[in-house]
């Protein structure tokens, strides 16, 4: 039997001869229980969380209440300020200048998709007309996206509010006409249960069924959503083990659905030896400055850096080490997460060549300290024990690889896995176009799905060209969970052929009554 297999046994059997778990809201800075919450969904609970958000599934057909729902959604949230962030900062210790940023960006990612609701062009309208002069014959043809239906959307840890209940998942799945049962994150049970409250209400506002958006909490909902029959999709932003687990379990379904699953990236850095030689002072200091922020916990974090041997190599490091040296200890999301950071650098430190010259690890007992090791990356260019230097580890922590030329950046390149983010720091004759800026460009592209250059990857821009995916282990689809974009995993085309005006839908009909933007016989218009 699989661990997954064992672990979904337990779990029936235990929710058999027991009451439903309560959910407690704990603080991460004591790791001590604030309050009950909630309790965790049976199955029998989770089934009727599902039916109800399926029942609602048709009120979401029309545009513009779709859209007065996401701005409301937003306001709400904007006028709860105040007690949103000082629930999210009890349960997760991010601090209220991080989450009072993170809510403007959750608020104005809602907004966006509100727009992009009204300007519809995500919908991929194309009419054919018939065309009897073609080889075969053209018949009438009209192809418009359609709501794949109920969404399961299960929470991030590490953003309560922008990749959690009212985040990027749930406000795009509700952009694309998608009912959504939230799975709750275990580390923020209130702050979900505030969030949701708020957008059921701007559901009422909008003349929505409440049930638009529903949530669960526990480790069983988690399981049932992604096997229940009236769950079309799902999205998932966490680990490699819990995500792929369910990527596995929704592909065994009887009828397979998909999943867009954001899983682990070490988001690898190149820094050319040019680069190194013109600023390497700058370029540590940046580097420190983005891997201990928000405690190493954004998934994009720089969690691995390959940097020229030498001299200008050794004055980036002088600059990282201070860097790092001056970030104060921090209190991770929780202590399991604080734990397997310890362990995790701990096991890295003890491979022989490697060294610490900050040593990352428990900062007193419920914080963490940040760091950096070093290894020569001629260690990382063949398979063996050193792997583990080329696996995410969750926390402020980055490994840096010191390579003797370019022959060994490609050798370890050709090993990474795949990456949300690349990034490549050249010097300025680099970027004008001199040396290898052009291959390395062209070999981290192959990696990730957010390539930078003489930039940090820390930070995701909500915008329409944002991509914020990877090859696989970053992500389980190649579609992002950031930008306009994000919508279209939750439609699927529909075509219809030689249909009466009065029988098609308003979108494809010739007076266009939405006045929404179409091709028309290959012409946009």
């Amino acid at each position: 039997m699989s661990w997954w297999a064992a672990v979904v046994e337990r779990q029936w059997k235990d929710n058999a001869v027991s009451a439903a778990a309560p959910v407690w809201s704990v603080d991460p800075r004591t790791g001590k229980p604030r309050e009950e919450v909630a309790l965790e969904a049976t199955p029998e609970e989770v089934d009727q969380a599902v039916r109800a958000a399926w029942a609602t599934r048709g009120t979401l057909a029309d545009l513009s209440v779709r859209a007065v729902f996401l701005r409301a959604a937003a306001d709400l949230l904007d006028a709860s300020a105040e007690h949103v962030v000082e629930a999210a900062d009890a349960e997760t210790a991010l601090g209220p200048v991080r989450l009072a940023s993170e809510l403007a960006r959750t608020t104005a990612q809602l907004r966006a998709f509100a727009e992009a609701v009204e300007e519809g062009s995500f919908l991929d309208i194309r009419i054919d007309h018939a065309d009897a002069s073609r080889t075969p014959p053209w018949p009438d043809l009209r192809r418009v996206k359609i709501p794949l239906g109920v969404v399961a959307v299960y929470s991030a840890s590490n953003f309560p509010l922008a990749f959690s209940v009212p985040g990027g998942d749930t406000a795009s799945a509700l952009a694309a006409g998608c009912p959504v049962v939230v799975k709750a994150h275990p580390d923020h049970p209130a702050t979900s249960e505030l969030c949701v409250s708020l957008l059921r209400r701007a559901a009422a506002q909008a003349g929505l069924p409440e049930d638009v958006v529903v949530l669960v909490h526990g480790f069983t909902a988690g399981v049932e959503l992604v096997r229940h029959p009236l769950v079309s999709a799902a999205g998932f932003t966490g680990s490699v083990r819990g995500g792929r687990a369910l990527f596995d379990a929704a592909a065994a379904r009887p009828v397979p659905i998909p999943f867009h699953g954001e899983l682990g990236s070490l988001n690898p850095v190149v820094v050319t030896a040019a680069a190194a030689e013109e600023r390497g002072d700058q370029i540590g200091a940046a580097l420190g400055a983005s891997m201990t922020m928000g405690v190493g916990q954004f998934c994009t974090k720089p969690g691995f850096v390959l940097a020229p041997a030498g001299e200008a190599g050794d004055a980036l490091l002088k600059a990282l080490t201070a860097a790092v040296s001056d970030t104060d200890a921090g209190v991770m999301l929780d202590h399991r997460m604080r734990d397997a950071f310890v362990a995790g650098v701990t096991e890295r430190a003890a491979l022989p060549g490697v060294e610490a010259p900050v040593t990352p690890g428990a900062g007193g007992e419920h914080t963490v300290s940040g760091g950096f090791l070093t290894v020569p990356a001629a260690l990382l260019t063949e398979e063996g024990a050193y792997d583990l230097l080329l696996e995410e580890c969750f926390g402020p922590v980055t490994v840096v690889a010191r390579y003797a030329d370019d022959s060994e950046i490609g050798a370890v390149l050709s090993r990474l896995p795949g990456n949300l983010t690349a990034t490549l720091q050249l010097s300025s004759a680099e970027a004008e176009g001199e040396g290898s800026g052009t291959q390395l460009l062209a070999e981290l592209t192959q990696l990730a799905g957010r390539v930078l250059v003489d930039g940090w990857p820390t930070g995701v821009a909500v915008a329409p060209a944002q991509h914020h995916g990877g090859p696989y282990p970053a992500t389980t689809s190649t579609s992002t969970s950031v930008g306009a974009t994000a919508v279209e995993r939750w439609l699927r085309p529909v075509t219809y052929q030689s249909t009466p005006q009065a029988l098609l839908p308003p979108e494809l009909r010739d007076d266009n009554p939405l006045g929404l933007p179409r091709r028309v016989n290959g012409i946009l218009g």
